[in-house]
């Protein structure tokens, strides 16, 4: 099987975050500054994060190798049954338990 290949245009442009989404810089900020309102050069500043949707035909498309570095949703930690029992001890817990127990 050949080698995938990544886009160049798309590894000067896009960078991934550490939760997989795609990082990008704002559009049409190259040149003829002067004609621009100064609301659309301050918005422009700066990177963001484009929307899903983008970011995965980014990734599927022109990025392979980025796919791999796509990290997973951490894991829900297991809490055993003993542990999620057991409540601070105080001597009317330690009374009522013993009373219990008898």
């Amino acid at each position: 099987m050949p080698k995938m290949k990544t886009q160049s245009s798309a590894k000067k442009r896009f960078k991934l975050t550490g939760s997989g989404r795609v990082k990008a810089k704002a559009s049409h900020m190259r040149h003829m500054q002067m004609n621009k309102p100064k609301s659309m050069k301050r918005k422009a500043r700066g990177l963001f994060v484009l929307c899903e949707e983008n970011g995965k035909s980014i990734i599927e498309n022109l990025l392979p190798y980025a796919r791999a570095k796509k990290q997973k949703p951490p894991a829900a930690k297991t809490v055993e049954k003993t542990e999620a029992k057991k409540a601070p001890t105080t001597k009317k817990t330690e009374a009522k338990a013993s009373k219990a127990g008898e």
